[in-house]
């Protein structure tokens, strides 16, 4: 089993996940972070960790938003690994909760 980033990230991209990651398995996109199925080794830390619940078990990914398995899988051969924490961006509060954000990531 491994965890998701969906949708609630896009925008927000608070990155307070990626330190306690054991196995590095975060990758930073423009405006989201992801997960490397094969890297995860469903430690579980990641997902307290997200104070926008944006990280969830491949097993309670939300209703409409199974295709952030295979994003989190593809995006993550494409984009660089994080291991540490940035600065998220300015307007991420206002982002925080929104829905219907998948038009908005950016690759």
């Amino acid at each position: 089993m491994t965890f998701v980033v969906i949708e609630n990230c896009i925008k927000c991209k608070l990155m307070d996940c990626v330190e306690v990651c054991p196995v590095d398995c975060f990758h930073e996109g423009p405006n989201m972070l992801v997960i490397d199925p094969d890297e995860c080794i469903d430690c579980t830390l990641c997902e307290p960790e997200c104070p926008i619940e944006a990280i969830v078990s491949e097993d309670e990914v939300p209703a409409g938003q199974e295709n952030f398995l295979a994003l989190n899988a593809e995006l993550s051969q494409q984009w660089p690994v994080i291991t540490e924490a940035g600065t998220p961006p300015e307007d991420a509060d206002d982002w925080r909760d929104k829905p219907g954000k998948l038009d908005l990531l950016e690759r």
